[in-house]
Protein backbone atom coordinates (compact mmCIF):
# COMPACT_ATOMS: atom_id res chain seq x y z
CA UNK A 1 0.00 0.00 0.00
CA UNK A 2 2.75 2.48 0.59
CA UNK A 3 3.52 1.56 -2.97
CA UNK A 4 0.22 1.96 -4.79
CA UNK A 5 -1.46 4.33 -2.86
CA UNK A 6 0.98 7.22 -3.85
CA UNK A 7 2.65 5.81 -7.30
CA UNK A 8 0.47 8.17 -9.48
CA UNK A 9 2.40 11.12 -7.54
CA UNK A 10 5.60 9.55 -8.17
CA UNK A 11 4.80 9.23 -12.07
CA UNK A 12 3.24 12.32 -12.76
CA UNK A 13 5.51 14.77 -10.36
CA UNK A 14 8.83 12.70 -10.96
CA UNK A 15 8.56 10.81 -14.43
CA UNK A 16 6.45 13.00 -16.08
CA UNK A 17 3.93 11.48 -17.57
CA UNK A 18 0.95 12.31 -18.27
CA UNK A 19 -2.16 11.63 -16.21
CA UNK A 20 -3.46 9.19 -17.68
CA UNK A 21 -0.74 6.79 -18.66
CA UNK A 22 0.33 6.96 -14.61
CA UNK A 23 -3.23 6.21 -13.82
CA UNK A 24 -2.97 3.00 -16.22
CA UNK A 25 0.53 2.19 -14.60
CA UNK A 26 -0.75 2.00 -11.23
CA UNK A 27 -4.29 0.06 -12.33
CA UNK A 28 -2.28 -2.78 -14.11
CA UNK A 29 -0.08 -2.88 -11.29
CA UNK A 30 -2.58 -3.46 -8.63
CA UNK A 31 -4.55 -5.39 -11.20
CA UNK A 32 -1.41 -7.91 -11.78
CA UNK A 33 -0.59 -8.16 -8.57
CA UNK A 34 -4.23 -9.78 -7.68
CA UNK A 35 -4.46 -12.00 -10.74
CA UNK A 36 -0.83 -13.12 -10.07
CA UNK A 37 -2.85 -14.43 -6.84
CA UNK A 38 -4.91 -17.39 -8.76
CA UNK A 39 -1.22 -18.74 -9.93
CA UNK A 40 0.54 -18.27 -6.63
CA UNK A 41 -2.11 -20.64 -5.42
CA UNK A 42 -1.92 -23.36 -7.83
CA UNK A 43 1.55 -23.17 -7.39
CA UNK A 44 1.55 -23.80 -3.85
CA UNK A 45 -1.46 -26.25 -3.66
CA UNK A 46 0.37 -27.95 -6.67
CA UNK A 47 3.85 -28.04 -6.39
CA UNK A 48 5.80 -26.12 -3.84
CA UNK A 49 3.32 -25.48 -0.70
CA UNK A 50 2.92 -22.61 1.55
CA UNK A 51 6.03 -22.22 3.11
CA UNK A 52 8.42 -22.10 -0.11
CA UNK A 53 5.78 -20.47 -2.20
CA UNK A 54 5.77 -17.99 0.62
CA UNK A 55 9.41 -17.93 0.59
CA UNK A 56 10.13 -17.04 -2.69
CA UNK A 57 7.04 -14.60 -2.77
CA UNK A 58 8.78 -12.56 -0.24
CA UNK A 59 12.42 -12.37 -2.01
CA UNK A 60 10.73 -11.75 -5.47
CA UNK A 61 8.81 -8.76 -3.66
CA UNK A 62 11.57 -7.58 -1.85
CA UNK A 63 14.09 -7.60 -5.14
CA UNK A 64 11.11 -5.68 -6.78
CA UNK A 65 10.94 -3.21 -4.14
CA UNK A 66 14.71 -3.04 -4.34
CA UNK A 67 15.25 -2.84 -7.93
CA UNK A 68 12.10 0.86 -7.55
CA UNK A 69 14.20 1.90 -4.81
CA UNK A 70 17.41 2.18 -7.04
CA UNK A 71 15.52 3.61 -10.06
CA UNK A 72 14.37 6.32 -7.40
CA UNK A 73 18.17 7.40 -6.79
CA UNK A 74 20.22 7.01 -9.58
CA UNK A 75 19.55 10.00 -11.75
CA UNK A 76 20.02 8.54 -14.89
CA UNK A 77 16.70 6.29 -13.98
CA UNK A 78 14.35 9.59 -14.38
CA UNK A 79 14.05 12.42 -16.27
CA UNK A 80 15.40 15.92 -14.93
CA UNK A 81 13.15 18.40 -12.57
CA UNK A 82 11.09 20.49 -14.77
CA UNK A 83 11.51 23.52 -11.58
CA UNK A 84 11.99 27.14 -12.20
CA UNK A 85 10.06 27.30 -15.21
CA UNK A 86 11.87 24.99 -17.11
CA UNK A 87 10.28 22.28 -19.77
CA UNK A 88 9.50 19.31 -18.53
CA UNK A 89 10.71 16.23 -20.15
CA UNK A 90 9.06 12.65 -19.87
CA UNK A 91 10.57 9.61 -18.60
CA UNK A 92 11.81 7.84 -21.76
CA UNK A 93 11.76 4.00 -22.82
CA UNK A 94 14.44 2.65 -20.48
CA UNK A 95 13.34 4.98 -17.57
CA UNK A 96 9.53 3.64 -18.00
CA UNK A 97 10.73 0.19 -18.69
CA UNK A 98 12.60 -0.30 -15.30
CA UNK A 99 9.84 1.72 -13.53
CA UNK A 100 7.66 -1.61 -15.27
CA UNK A 101 10.20 -4.19 -14.50
CA UNK A 102 10.46 -3.27 -10.33
CA UNK A 103 6.27 -3.02 -10.28
CA UNK A 104 6.14 -6.83 -11.93
CA UNK A 105 8.38 -8.19 -10.02
CA UNK A 106 6.55 -6.75 -6.90
CA UNK A 107 3.09 -7.88 -8.52
CA UNK A 108 4.53 -11.37 -8.89
CA UNK A 109 5.88 -11.54 -5.30
CA UNK A 110 2.93 -9.81 -4.27
CA UNK A 111 0.41 -12.54 -5.55
CA UNK A 112 2.34 -15.54 -3.97
CA UNK A 113 1.81 -13.49 -0.78
CA UNK A 114 -1.67 -12.84 -0.83
CA UNK A 115 -2.63 -16.63 -1.72
CA UNK A 116 -0.64 -18.44 0.77
CA UNK A 117 0.17 -15.96 3.66
CA UNK A 118 -2.86 -16.58 6.12
CA UNK A 119 -3.01 -20.30 4.72
CA UNK A 120 0.06 -20.99 6.45
CA UNK A 121 -1.51 -19.16 9.32
CA UNK A 122 -4.43 -21.84 9.57
CA UNK A 123 -1.61 -24.52 9.06
CA UNK A 124 -0.21 -23.79 12.32
CA UNK A 125 -3.31 -24.49 14.22
CA UNK A 126 -5.23 -28.40 14.43
CA UNK A 127 -9.24 -27.40 13.90
CA UNK A 128 -10.10 -30.69 15.57
CA UNK A 129 -8.48 -29.54 18.89
CA UNK A 130 -10.54 -27.20 20.73
CA UNK A 131 -7.85 -25.23 22.54
CA UNK A 132 -5.68 -24.59 19.26
CA UNK A 133 -8.82 -23.80 17.33
CA UNK A 134 -9.65 -21.30 20.05
CA UNK A 135 -5.71 -19.67 19.66
CA UNK A 136 -6.31 -19.59 15.50
CA UNK A 137 -9.36 -16.66 16.35
CA UNK A 138 -6.75 -14.80 18.30
CA UNK A 139 -3.99 -15.62 15.84
CA UNK A 140 -6.18 -13.91 12.79
CA UNK A 141 -7.56 -11.08 15.08
CA UNK A 142 -4.12 -10.19 15.55
CA UNK A 143 -3.22 -11.05 11.93
CA UNK A 144 -6.21 -8.61 10.72
CA UNK A 145 -4.74 -5.58 13.41
CA UNK A 146 -1.06 -5.44 12.22
CA UNK A 147 -2.28 -5.72 8.24
CA UNK A 148 -4.93 -3.13 9.08
CA UNK A 149 -2.33 -0.76 11.27
CA UNK A 150 0.13 -1.53 8.30
CA UNK A 151 -2.10 -0.43 5.38
CA UNK A 152 -3.10 2.79 7.78
CA UNK A 153 1.08 3.69 7.89
CA UNK A 154 1.15 3.06 4.41
CA UNK A 155 -0.97 5.95 3.71
CA UNK A 156 0.33 8.11 6.13
CA UNK A 157 3.46 8.21 7.62
CA UNK A 158 4.72 6.14 4.23
CA UNK A 159 3.14 8.82 1.89
CA UNK A 160 4.95 11.74 3.91
CA UNK A 161 8.38 10.36 3.98
CA UNK A 162 7.70 9.85 0.07
CA UNK A 163 6.41 13.14 -0.21
CA UNK A 164 8.60 15.22 1.95
CA UNK A 165 11.73 13.44 2.81
CA UNK A 166 12.22 11.33 -0.65
CA UNK A 167 11.38 8.72 -2.45
CA UNK A 168 14.69 6.80 -2.21
CA UNK A 169 13.41 6.87 1.57
CA UNK A 170 10.32 6.03 1.18
CA UNK A 171 10.62 2.74 -1.06
CA UNK A 172 13.83 1.71 0.93
CA UNK A 173 11.92 1.51 3.92
CA UNK A 174 9.80 -0.97 2.58
CA UNK A 175 12.36 -2.52 1.32
CA UNK A 176 13.82 -3.03 4.58
CA UNK A 177 10.77 -4.04 6.26
CA UNK A 178 10.28 -6.92 3.51
CA UNK A 179 14.16 -7.97 4.00
CA UNK A 180 14.00 -8.17 7.57
CA UNK A 181 10.55 -9.66 7.95
CA UNK A 182 12.10 -12.62 5.83
CA UNK A 183 14.64 -13.17 7.99
CA UNK A 184 12.54 -13.44 11.11
CA UNK A 185 9.57 -15.84 9.09
CA UNK A 186 12.98 -18.33 8.46
CA UNK A 187 14.33 -17.79 11.71
CA UNK A 188 11.28 -20.50 12.85
CA UNK A 189 11.41 -22.75 10.18
CA UNK A 190 11.63 -25.71 12.58
CA UNK A 191 8.87 -24.68 14.71
CA UNK A 192 6.16 -24.37 11.69
CA UNK A 193 3.73 -27.17 10.91
CA UNK A 194 3.30 -28.32 7.14
CA UNK A 195 0.55 -29.60 5.21
CA UNK A 196 1.02 -31.88 1.50
CA UNK A 197 0.12 -30.25 -1.25
CA UNK A 198 -3.37 -31.55 -2.16
CA UNK A 199 -3.72 -30.01 -5.93
CA UNK A 200 -5.39 -27.43 -7.08
CA UNK A 201 -8.98 -27.59 -8.08
CA UNK A 202 -7.98 -25.56 -11.34
CA UNK A 203 -7.08 -29.11 -12.41
CA UNK A 204 -10.52 -30.95 -11.27
CA UNK A 205 -12.62 -27.61 -13.14
CA UNK A 206 -9.86 -28.66 -16.22
CA UNK A 207 -10.36 -32.44 -16.16
CA UNK A 208 -14.07 -32.07 -16.16
CA UNK A 209 -14.08 -29.29 -18.99
CA UNK A 210 -11.35 -31.62 -21.28
CA UNK A 211 -13.35 -34.83 -20.54
CA UNK A 212 -16.95 -33.06 -21.35
CA UNK A 213 -15.12 -32.02 -24.41
CA UNK A 214 -13.83 -35.39 -25.57
CA UNK A 215 -17.35 -36.51 -25.09
CA UNK A 216 -19.17 -34.07 -26.35
CA UNK A 217 -21.47 -35.56 -29.86
CA UNK A 218 -22.46 -38.49 -26.70
CA UNK A 219 -26.00 -38.43 -26.01
CA UNK A 220 -26.42 -37.75 -22.21
CA UNK A 221 -27.95 -41.43 -20.82
CA UNK A 222 -29.95 -41.33 -17.68
CA UNK A 223 -29.01 -40.18 -14.62
CA UNK A 224 -28.64 -43.62 -12.93
CA UNK A 225 -26.09 -44.54 -15.81
CA UNK A 226 -24.13 -41.64 -14.78
CA UNK A 227 -20.43 -42.61 -12.95
CA UNK A 228 -20.01 -41.41 -9.67
CA UNK A 229 -17.80 -43.40 -7.14
CA UNK A 230 -17.71 -40.61 -4.43
CA UNK A 231 -18.96 -41.91 -0.75
CA UNK A 232 -22.65 -41.68 0.37
CA UNK A 233 -22.05 -38.75 2.46
CA UNK A 234 -20.19 -36.48 -0.03
CA UNK A 235 -21.74 -36.93 -2.86
CA UNK A 236 -23.98 -33.99 -4.77
CA UNK A 237 -27.03 -34.71 -6.45
CA UNK A 238 -27.87 -34.14 -9.74
CA UNK A 239 -29.05 -30.85 -10.91
CA UNK A 240 -30.85 -30.26 -14.31
CA UNK A 241 -28.66 -27.10 -15.05
CA UNK A 242 -25.46 -27.10 -17.96
CA UNK A 243 -26.10 -30.96 -19.33
CA UNK A 244 -23.55 -30.58 -21.23
CA UNK A 245 -21.27 -30.61 -18.43
CA UNK A 246 -22.74 -34.12 -17.22
CA UNK A 247 -20.88 -35.96 -20.53
CA UNK A 248 -17.43 -35.40 -18.46
CA UNK A 249 -19.72 -38.67 -16.75
CA UNK A 250 -20.68 -40.81 -19.06
CA UNK A 251 -18.96 -44.31 -18.66
CA UNK A 252 -17.58 -44.81 -22.93
CA UNK A 253 -16.67 -48.79 -23.68
CA UNK A 254 -12.82 -46.86 -23.59
CA UNK A 255 -13.33 -46.58 -19.86
CA UNK A 256 -13.08 -50.12 -19.39
CA UNK A 257 -10.74 -52.48 -18.17
CA UNK A 258 -10.45 -55.96 -20.32
CA UNK A 259 -11.95 -57.61 -16.89
CA UNK A 260 -14.78 -54.73 -16.41
CA UNK A 261 -13.90 -52.74 -14.41
CA UNK A 262 -14.11 -49.24 -14.66
CA UNK A 263 -10.04 -47.12 -15.52
CA UNK A 264 -10.16 -43.94 -13.31
CA UNK A 265 -8.53 -41.61 -16.16
CA UNK A 266 -9.68 -38.14 -14.13
CA UNK A 267 -8.97 -36.37 -17.92
CA UNK A 268 -11.64 -39.02 -20.11
CA UNK A 269 -13.96 -39.61 -17.31
CA UNK A 270 -15.13 -37.64 -14.01
CA UNK A 271 -17.27 -38.59 -10.97
CA UNK A 272 -20.76 -36.87 -10.91
CA UNK A 273 -20.24 -35.36 -8.09
CA UNK A 274 -17.17 -33.46 -10.02
CA UNK A 275 -18.99 -32.38 -12.26
CA UNK A 276 -22.15 -30.84 -10.11
CA UNK A 277 -19.06 -28.92 -8.05
CA UNK A 278 -18.13 -27.45 -11.33
CA UNK A 279 -21.64 -27.01 -12.17
CA UNK A 280 -21.39 -24.99 -8.95
CA UNK A 281 -18.82 -22.47 -9.98
CA UNK A 282 -20.12 -22.10 -13.20
CA UNK A 283 -23.20 -20.83 -11.51
CA UNK A 284 -20.91 -18.51 -9.85
CA UNK A 285 -19.83 -16.52 -12.59
CA UNK A 286 -22.60 -14.22 -13.58
CA UNK A 287 -22.67 -12.65 -10.07
CA UNK A 288 -18.30 -12.72 -10.47
CA UNK A 289 -18.66 -10.67 -13.86
CA UNK A 290 -21.18 -8.13 -12.27
CA UNK A 291 -19.19 -7.34 -9.03
CA UNK A 292 -15.63 -6.35 -11.68
CA UNK A 293 -16.80 -3.06 -12.08
CA UNK A 294 -17.03 -2.12 -8.39
CA UNK A 295 -13.50 -2.68 -8.21
CA UNK A 296 -12.68 -0.55 -11.61
CA UNK A 297 -14.83 2.55 -9.43
CA UNK A 298 -12.45 1.43 -6.26
CA UNK A 299 -9.26 1.78 -8.99
CA UNK A 300 -10.06 5.90 -8.99
CA UNK A 301 -9.09 6.50 -5.42
CA UNK A 302 -5.32 6.23 -6.17
CA UNK A 303 -4.91 7.67 -9.43
CA UNK A 304 -7.31 10.34 -10.11
CA UNK A 305 -8.74 11.50 -6.81
CA UNK A 306 -4.78 11.63 -5.24
CA UNK A 307 -4.06 14.09 -8.06
CA UNK A 308 -7.18 16.01 -7.26
CA UNK A 309 -6.08 16.09 -3.92
CA UNK A 310 -2.40 16.81 -4.88
CA UNK A 311 -4.02 20.24 -6.83
CA UNK A 312 -5.60 21.45 -3.63
CA UNK A 313 -5.40 23.39 -0.52
CA UNK A 314 -4.26 20.45 1.94
CA UNK A 315 -3.05 22.72 4.94
CA UNK A 316 -3.71 21.89 8.41
CA UNK A 317 -2.02 24.70 10.43
CA UNK A 318 1.47 24.66 9.59
CA UNK A 319 0.94 20.37 8.53
CA UNK A 320 0.50 20.22 4.87
CA UNK A 321 -1.83 16.50 4.10
CA UNK A 322 -0.07 14.20 0.84
CA UNK A 323 -2.46 13.65 -1.82
CA UNK A 324 -2.07 10.04 -1.21
CA UNK A 325 -2.92 9.92 2.10
CA UNK A 326 -6.55 11.01 1.59
CA UNK A 327 -6.61 6.65 1.30
CA UNK A 328 -7.24 6.87 4.92
CA UNK A 329 -10.71 8.48 4.98
CA UNK A 330 -11.59 5.06 2.29
CA UNK A 331 -10.24 3.27 5.40
CA UNK A 332 -11.93 4.98 7.52
CA UNK A 333 -15.45 3.99 5.68
CA UNK A 334 -14.74 0.71 5.85
CA UNK A 335 -14.13 0.62 8.99
CA UNK A 336 -16.71 2.88 10.04
CA UNK A 337 -19.59 1.03 8.08
CA UNK A 338 -17.86 -2.36 9.38
CA UNK A 339 -18.54 -1.10 12.79
CA UNK A 340 -21.90 -0.07 12.11
CA UNK A 341 -22.81 -2.74 10.37
CA UNK A 342 -21.80 -5.53 13.32
CA UNK A 343 -22.74 -3.39 16.39
CA UNK A 344 -26.15 -1.31 14.75
CA UNK A 345 -27.32 -3.14 11.60
CA UNK A 346 -27.29 -6.68 13.13
CA UNK A 347 -28.61 -6.46 16.20
CA UNK A 348 -32.02 -4.28 14.75
CA UNK A 349 -32.33 -7.05 12.19
CA UNK A 350 -32.45 -9.55 14.66
CA UNK A 351 -34.64 -7.98 17.13
CA UNK A 352 -37.17 -6.64 14.58
CA UNK A 353 -36.77 -9.01 12.16
CA UNK A 354 -35.16 -12.12 13.58
CA UNK A 355 -32.55 -11.82 10.64
CA UNK A 356 -28.98 -12.24 10.89
CA UNK A 357 -28.56 -8.85 8.70
CA UNK A 358 -28.30 -8.59 5.10
CA UNK A 359 -27.99 -11.37 2.74
CA UNK A 360 -25.11 -11.74 0.64
CA UNK A 361 -26.66 -10.58 -2.79
CA UNK A 362 -27.93 -7.69 -0.38
CA UNK A 363 -24.63 -6.24 0.69
CA UNK A 364 -23.15 -6.55 -2.62
CA UNK A 365 -25.60 -4.65 -4.16
CA UNK A 366 -25.54 -2.27 -1.22
CA UNK A 367 -21.92 -1.97 -2.52
CA UNK A 368 -22.65 -1.12 -5.74
CA UNK A 369 -25.45 1.45 -4.92
CA UNK A 370 -22.17 3.78 -2.34
CA UNK A 371 -19.97 3.31 -5.24
CA UNK A 372 -23.21 4.43 -7.59
CA UNK A 373 -23.40 7.84 -5.33
CA UNK A 374 -19.73 8.24 -4.57
CA UNK A 375 -19.63 8.95 -8.43
CA UNK A 376 -22.06 11.66 -8.39
CA UNK A 377 -20.71 13.24 -5.30
CA UNK A 378 -17.55 13.26 -7.10
CA UNK A 379 -18.61 14.68 -10.48
CA UNK A 380 -20.28 17.26 -8.88
CA UNK A 381 -16.62 18.15 -6.66
CA UNK A 382 -14.33 18.14 -9.44
CA UNK A 383 -16.87 20.48 -11.56
CA UNK A 384 -16.31 23.07 -8.71
CA UNK A 385 -12.61 22.42 -8.39
CA UNK A 386 -12.39 22.94 -11.98
CA UNK A 387 -14.20 25.75 -12.21
CA UNK A 388 -12.21 27.70 -9.72
CA UNK A 389 -8.84 26.43 -11.78
CA UNK A 390 -10.77 28.40 -14.48
CA UNK A 391 -11.36 31.26 -12.80
CA UNK A 392 -7.93 31.91 -10.64
CA UNK A 393 -5.60 30.27 -13.72
CA UNK A 394 -5.33 26.75 -14.91
CA UNK A 395 -1.73 26.53 -14.51
CA UNK A 396 -1.95 27.22 -10.90
CA UNK A 397 -0.45 24.35 -9.02
CA UNK A 398 -1.77 24.38 -6.22
CA UNK A 399 -6.09 25.74 -6.53
CA UNK A 400 -7.45 27.81 -3.35
CA UNK A 401 -10.22 25.02 -2.63
CA UNK A 402 -10.25 23.16 0.00
CA UNK A 403 -9.03 19.58 -0.61
CA UNK A 404 -11.67 18.18 2.06
CA UNK A 405 -14.43 18.06 -0.46
CA UNK A 406 -12.81 15.26 -1.69
CA UNK A 407 -13.80 13.16 1.71
CA UNK A 408 -17.26 12.03 0.77
CA UNK A 409 -16.11 10.08 -2.76
CA UNK A 410 -12.98 8.93 -0.47
CA UNK A 411 -15.51 7.88 2.45
CA UNK A 412 -18.22 6.61 0.56
CA UNK A 413 -16.29 4.56 -1.19
CA UNK A 414 -14.85 2.69 1.74
CA UNK A 415 -18.39 2.30 3.21
CA UNK A 416 -19.47 0.60 -0.41
CA UNK A 417 -16.26 -1.46 -0.26
CA UNK A 418 -17.19 -3.10 3.72
CA UNK A 419 -20.41 -4.43 2.03
CA UNK A 420 -19.46 -5.09 -1.35
CA UNK A 421 -15.61 -6.81 0.10
CA UNK A 422 -17.59 -8.52 2.99
CA UNK A 423 -20.75 -9.84 0.40
CA UNK A 424 -18.63 -11.44 -1.99
CA UNK A 425 -16.26 -13.17 0.21
CA UNK A 426 -19.02 -14.57 1.97
CA UNK A 427 -21.00 -15.60 -0.96
CA UNK A 428 -17.98 -16.75 -3.25
CA UNK A 429 -17.04 -18.66 0.25
CA UNK A 430 -20.77 -20.29 0.87
CA UNK A 431 -21.85 -21.55 -2.04
CA UNK A 432 -18.68 -22.81 -3.94
CA UNK A 433 -18.07 -26.94 -3.57
CA UNK A 434 -16.65 -27.47 0.38
CA UNK A 435 -13.30 -28.77 -1.58
CA UNK A 436 -12.93 -25.58 -3.80
CA UNK A 437 -13.16 -22.75 -1.07
CA UNK A 438 -9.46 -21.79 -1.96
CA UNK A 439 -10.60 -21.18 -5.30
CA UNK A 440 -13.71 -19.35 -4.27
CA UNK A 441 -11.97 -17.11 -2.84
CA UNK A 442 -9.30 -17.03 -5.83
CA UNK A 443 -12.67 -16.01 -8.16
CA UNK A 444 -13.43 -12.99 -5.52
CA UNK A 445 -9.71 -11.42 -5.62
CA UNK A 446 -9.88 -11.73 -9.54
CA UNK A 447 -12.73 -9.63 -9.25
CA UNK A 448 -10.93 -6.63 -8.05
CA UNK A 449 -7.77 -7.43 -10.57
CA UNK A 450 -9.82 -7.35 -13.49
CA UNK A 451 -11.69 -4.17 -11.68
CA UNK A 452 -8.10 -2.37 -12.23
CA UNK A 453 -7.51 -3.78 -15.93
CA UNK A 454 -11.17 -2.64 -16.74
CA UNK A 455 -10.47 0.83 -15.27
CA UNK A 456 -7.09 1.22 -17.62
CA UNK A 457 -9.30 -0.07 -20.15
CA UNK A 458 -11.49 2.92 -19.56
CA UNK A 459 -8.94 5.20 -19.14
CA UNK A 460 -7.22 4.10 -22.74
CA UNK A 461 -10.78 3.99 -25.02
CA UNK A 462 -11.72 7.89 -23.30
CA UNK A 463 -8.71 9.21 -24.55
CA UNK A 464 -8.61 7.78 -28.03
CA UNK A 465 -12.04 9.08 -28.12
CA UNK A 466 -11.64 12.13 -26.80
CA UNK A 467 -8.12 13.09 -27.71
CA UNK A 468 -5.39 15.04 -25.69
CA UNK A 469 -6.12 18.44 -26.91
CA UNK A 470 -6.59 21.04 -23.92
CA UNK A 471 -10.48 22.24 -23.69
CA UNK A 472 -11.58 19.31 -25.53
CA UNK A 473 -10.04 15.92 -23.98
CA UNK A 474 -11.60 14.52 -20.45
CA UNK A 475 -8.08 12.87 -19.43
CA UNK A 476 -5.08 15.29 -19.63
CA UNK A 477 -1.47 15.70 -18.54
CA UNK A 478 -2.44 18.14 -16.29
CA UNK A 479 -6.02 17.44 -15.06
CA UNK A 480 -7.03 21.38 -14.63
CA UNK A 481 -6.68 21.54 -18.60
CA UNK A 482 -9.31 18.05 -18.84
CA UNK A 483 -12.85 17.35 -18.15
CA UNK A 484 -12.64 14.44 -15.44
CA UNK A 485 -15.71 15.08 -14.17
CA UNK A 486 -17.34 13.76 -17.46
CA UNK A 487 -14.89 10.95 -16.47
CA UNK A 488 -16.57 10.33 -13.26
CA UNK A 489 -20.13 11.07 -14.68
CA UNK A 490 -19.30 8.14 -17.05
CA UNK A 491 -17.97 5.88 -14.40
CA UNK A 492 -21.43 6.40 -12.62
CA UNK A 493 -23.84 6.13 -15.79
CA UNK A 494 -21.47 2.70 -16.32
CA UNK A 495 -22.04 1.39 -12.37
CA UNK A 496 -26.03 2.27 -12.21
CA UNK A 497 -25.96 0.05 -15.84
CA UNK A 498 -23.77 -2.40 -13.86
CA UNK A 499 -26.34 -2.61 -10.92
CA UNK A 500 -29.12 -3.33 -13.41
CA UNK A 501 -26.49 -6.13 -14.76
CA UNK A 502 -26.49 -7.50 -11.15
CA UNK A 503 -29.37 -7.70 -10.39
CA UNK A 504 -30.65 -9.97 -13.63
CA UNK A 505 -27.66 -11.87 -12.29
CA UNK A 506 -29.09 -12.85 -9.29
CA UNK A 507 -32.26 -12.94 -10.24
CA UNK A 508 -30.68 -15.54 -12.84
CA UNK A 509 -28.72 -17.63 -10.03
CA UNK A 510 -32.12 -17.80 -7.35
CA UNK A 511 -34.08 -19.77 -9.90
CA UNK A 512 -31.17 -21.31 -10.99
CA UNK A 513 -30.49 -22.81 -7.22
CA UNK A 514 -32.90 -25.61 -7.24
CA UNK A 515 -32.53 -29.11 -6.69
CA UNK A 516 -30.64 -29.84 -3.63
CA UNK A 517 -28.95 -26.65 -3.77
CA UNK A 518 -29.98 -24.04 -1.29
CA UNK A 519 -31.77 -20.83 -2.49
CA UNK A 520 -30.64 -17.20 -0.88
CA UNK A 521 -33.67 -14.62 -1.97
CA UNK A 522 -31.67 -11.33 -2.74
CA UNK A 523 -35.62 -9.66 -0.90
CA UNK A 524 -35.43 -11.76 2.14
CA UNK A 525 -33.58 -14.81 4.14
CA UNK A 526 -35.72 -17.49 4.56
CA UNK A 527 -36.01 -19.29 7.97
CA UNK A 528 -33.51 -22.12 7.00
CA UNK A 529 -31.64 -19.78 4.92
CA UNK A 530 -31.31 -17.64 8.20
CA UNK A 531 -29.86 -20.71 10.06
CA UNK A 532 -27.48 -21.65 7.54
CA UNK A 533 -26.33 -18.19 7.20
CA UNK A 534 -25.35 -18.61 11.22
CA UNK A 535 -23.92 -21.74 10.84
CA UNK A 536 -21.56 -20.57 7.93
CA UNK A 537 -20.58 -17.55 9.83
CA UNK A 538 -19.15 -19.46 12.50
CA UNK A 539 -17.33 -21.94 10.52
CA UNK A 540 -16.15 -18.98 8.15
CA UNK A 541 -15.34 -15.82 10.54
CA UNK A 542 -11.58 -16.51 10.90
CA UNK A 543 -11.31 -17.53 7.25
CA UNK A 544 -13.18 -14.12 5.96
CA UNK A 545 -10.82 -12.30 8.12
CA UNK A 546 -7.82 -13.63 7.23
CA UNK A 547 -9.03 -13.79 3.42
CA UNK A 548 -9.91 -10.38 3.13
CA UNK A 549 -5.80 -9.44 3.10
Amino acid sequence: MGVAANLVTYATGTLHLPSATAANIVTNFSGASYLAALFGGFIADTFLGRYWTLSIATLTETLGVAILTISTAMPSLYPPSCKNGSTCIEANGLQQGILNLALYVMAFGEGGLKSCVSGFGTDQFDENDEKEKSHMVYFFSRFYFVISLGTFLGVTVQIYIQDYVSFTWGYGICCLVFFFGLIIFWSRTRRYKYKKCTGSPLVQILQVLVAALKKRKFETPSIDTLYDDTIEAARIYHTNQLHWLDKAAIIDKDDYETNGSVIRNSWKLCSLTKVEEVKMVVRLMPIWASTIFFWTIHAQLITFSVEQASSMERSIGNFQIPGGSFNAFYISGILVASVFYDRVIIPLMKRWKGKHGFTHLQRIAIGIVFSIVAMVIATFAETKRINIAISKGENLTILPISCFILIPQFFLVGVGESFMYSGQLDFFITRAPKGMKSMSTALFLSTIGFGFFVSSLLVTIVKQVTGTQNGTAWLTSNINYGKLYYFYALLAVLSTINFIFFVLCAVWYIKTMKNGVKIESIISSSEEEEKYAIQMESTFTATAEEDRE
